[in-house]
């Protein structure tokens, strides 16, 4: 038969595409970088000789202080001798590089975990196993890699009887624990239980046998355990292709095929090669099959051959194009994480089960909106086809690390416990939502309170992810502003627990009670200014943002949030016509931009393209104010491209005569200008230019003379910084109302509503 030219030409994409990914625009997918500074001779002999002296010394006294002193407390070490990469089989060391490199890289990405890839050259077990003995010094913790069976399981013996530090071979452990989890939840929605389930398996390799002695720890019958491999059944007597860990599971029976011990099985485990399990030995199994067929990456069977005899089967596979994939990622970076932070001496089963438990609780919670986000056209809602979490799910850091650090220490292996738990996994989320820490002090404010937020456009999926989360985490109440059965749709589409009318309010701009005390105020407010009331009526019909004002403005709502689509300054004309008042009107759009080295504060990025000194005076007022919000002393540049006088440009001008403004009365926080903004966040650049600068340090939040530098080094911060924008906050308008900007994430519509949440009076 003549292959597809299409396929292969496909294939040969993709091939290039993965070829080159791991050679441009250089070799390999990880590099070393240092965490300290090398910038001068100071710091040079503090990092070698002679400073780095002291550190010995320390550590010669004390070996535990070497995760004070040096990387080892955060340092995994990845080793393999390539016997059993993948499904490619012994390919060796070198083949096997790639891999490993792979399995460091997501160790960082997921937990923040550093690692060394180590391939070594010995296929003796025993050897290797002394190998990976003598590393102990420098890591705190061992992934062993594919290494075939039987070897892996001594090398993991010896190495566990031997070392000090955690020793976990993840292809059989880490395979168990998604296995536990994907099957303790495949039973919940079968209502079945372990105790009573016959299992059926095929593939007495290290994954199979691991996750058959984990499936025994949840609650199996070792009686109810039917293992097959490539020899057919595994009974009693049998001499052919066996091991002692094959041999525990022998079975005292005359039968002896995959297809005789089929029959009434509840869940088949597939961990062998493509095609092993047939559709008619599918029919044979009980009422709502359980097959998980994780080979890769064919699997034992297709999930559209198993529908075809059993449309009420619950499927898992290895392959990510299924529901329910079975990846190793959503343990081992998670449990190495716990371990390490409370500085374990081994990964015992109760910390494997407490993963299985955080793992599997997971899936069972709200969809987080993160992975939502990564896996777009996806239902995630816990059942039949969403039985375990996505890997980009941020909240399996804190869930499972901390699960596992708990059991750590409730089992006696925790050398150095976490005082407090609670801070503890407060501390892993915020490691994952980069806004979490410095959002704090305003979500605690907000918990003072009990505010309604009114979202305009309540049928975005974002607004409905981040009304879930409001009323999961905060005490505000949202109200979304949009068509009923669109919301009902939308929510249960994203698979989220919130329902309209029942854990929210709704405003249906096509049929709401108010609607005519709505047009009447707003035509009231706008009559004198063109506004007509056929006008008004059909304003109050169509422009959501108008609605969410006039709540406000009725006292129907607390705040409002407006803008996941459109232009900012058309949101604005609406709030500012119907909220502004003498007391209240817009003076600027501040965003908080979260770098890797701290919080920084940029204004007016929205509100007055070009504004005058009095504008850019009241714009530093606010940021003063708001920046406080967040627990933080303001430290304020007035950035223009003059520098302290030296420039008689329109933006210095506007600059000097902003500082003058505020100079004129006392102030209660920290200001200077006019500067570059080098000048601003360099301290001793600005030094040498202006010695006596008010200034303490870098400054925290930069005052722009035009609305164009503003957004521009907003845009910059966000695109190739890797900054993550809190905001626009809109200054000014008493805490009423707030406009985002499309890109806004559901995680930011939470922060906003946070920030909406606070009644003025708690920050002046």
């Amino acid at each position: 038969m003549t292959s597809d030219p299409r396929t292969e030409t496909r294939n040969n994409s993709l091939r290039q595409a993965a070829l080159d990914y791991h050679e441009f625009p250089k070799p390999g997918k990880l590099e070393i970088r240092a965490t300290k500074p090398m910038a001068n001779g100071r710091d040079l002999a503090r990092a070698y000789s002679p400073g780095v002296a002291e550190a010995c010394l320390e550590i010669k006294a004390d070996p535990s202080t070497s995760s004070r002193y040096t990387a080892r407390g955060n340092l995994v070490a990845v080793v393999t001798n390539g016997t059993a990469v993948l499904g490619l089989g012994n390919i060796g060391p070198a083949a096997a590089k790639p891999v490993m490199e792979g399995k460091a890289v997501l160790f960082k990405k997921f937990a923040n975990i550093d690692c060394f890839d180590i391939e070594l050259a010995e296929s003796d077990p025993v050897k290797l196993a002394e190998i990976v003995c003598a590393l102990e010094p420098t890591f705190g913790a061992i992934n062993l890699e594919d290494i075939k069976a039987p070897d892996c399981f001594i090398v993991e013996q010896l190495c566990r009887e031997k070392m000090n530090i955690p020793v976990f071979h993840d292809d059989q452990h880490g395979t168990a624990i998604v296995v536990g989890a994907a099957a303790t939840n495949a039973l919940r929605v079968t209502n079945k239980k372990f105790e009573d389930i016959k299992v059926v398996s095929t593939g007495g390799g290290a994954a199979g046998i691991a996750c058959l002695n984990m499936l025994l720890k949840l609650g199996l019958k070792r009686e109810n355990v039917w293992l097959c491999d490539i020899a057919g059944l595994v009974y009693e007597g049998r001499t052919e292709e066996m091991t002692p860990q094959k041999a525990a599971f022998a079975q005292n029976t005359d039968l002896r095929t995959l297809d005789d011990v089929i029959e009434g099985a509840d869940l088949f485990l597939g961990l062998s090669g493509p095609g092993v399990l047939k559709p008619e030995m599918v029919a044979k199994m009980a009422r709502q099959p359980i097959v998980f067929a994780l080979a890769n990456p064919t699997p034992e069977i297709h999930p559209e051959e198993v529908k075809k005899v059993a449309p009420d089967a619950i499927i898992a596979t290895g392959r990510s194009d299924y529901p329910n994939q079975v990846n190793n990622v959503l343990c081992f970076p998670f449990i190495f994480r716990g371990a390490l932070d409370v500085a374990a001496t081994e990964i015992n089963d109760a910390m494997q089960i407490a993963c299985i438990e955080g793992i599997a609780a997971l899936a069972r919670a709200t969809t987080s909106a993160e992975a939502a986000a990564a896996y777009q056209d996806e239902r995630m809602e816990f059942g039949p086809e969403y039985l375990i979490p996505k890997p980009f799910d941020p909240r399996l850091m804190g869930v499972v690390a901390s699960a596992v650090a708990k059991a750590a220490m409730e089992s006696g292996v925790a050398t150095k416990p976490v005082p407090d738990m609670k801070a503890y996994k407060d501390a892993l989320d915020h490691s994952v939502f980069k806004s979490a820490l410095i959002m704090r002090p305003v979500f605690a404010a907000a918990s003072q309170a009990e505010r309604r937020i009114a979202f305009a456009e309540g049928e975005d999926d974002r607004v409905l992810r981040a009304a879930q989360a409001m009323i999961e985490e905060t005490t505000d109440k949202p109200i979304l502003i949009g068509r009923p059965d669109v919301i009902a749709v939308r929510a249960e589409r994203a698979g989220l627990k919130i329902r309209p009318g029942v854990d929210f309010e709704i405003v249906n701009p096509e049929n709401d009670s108010r609607y005519k005390q709505y047009w009447q105020a707003y035509h009231k407010l706008m009559e004198r200014k063109g506004v007509t009331p056929d006008l008004a009526k059909a304003i109050m019909r169509t422009n959501t943002t108008a609605i969410g004002a006039i709540m406000v403005h009725q006292d129907h709502a607390d705040s409002m949030i407006c803008g996941t689509f459109g232009q900012y300054l058309w949101h604005l004309n609406y709030v500012t016509q119907i909220l502004g008042t003498k007391e209240h009107q817009p003076v600027g759009a501040l965003s908080l931009m979260i770098l890797e080295d701290g919080p920084l504060f940029i204004a007016d990025t929205h509100v007055h393209t070009e504004p005058t000194p009095e504008q850019i005076a009241k714009t530093v007022i606010a940021t003063a104010r708001h920046v406080r919000r967040f627990g933080i002393e303001p430290n304020i540049a007035l950035c223009s491209h003059s520098e302290f006088g030296n420039l008689q440009c329109t933006t210095g001008r506007h600059m000097r005569e902003a500082l003058e403004i505020l100079d004129s009365e006392p102030r209660d926080f920290i200001y200077e200008g006019e500067m570059h903004i080098d000048s601003a966040l360099t301290p001793d650049l600005r030094a040498r230019n202006f010695p006596h600068s008010r200034l303490e340090g870098p400054a925290n939040a930069l005052i722009f003379a035009i609305a164009d530098a503003a957004s521009g080094v907003r845009n910059i911060l966000k695109t190739k910084g890797g900054g993550l924008e809190v905001g626009p906050i809109l200054m000014g308008m008493a805490n009423r109302a707030h406009i985002v900007t499309p890109s806004i994430t559901p995680r930011g519509l939470l922060n906003m509503s946070a920030m909406a949440g606070t009644p003025v009076a708690h920050y002046g």
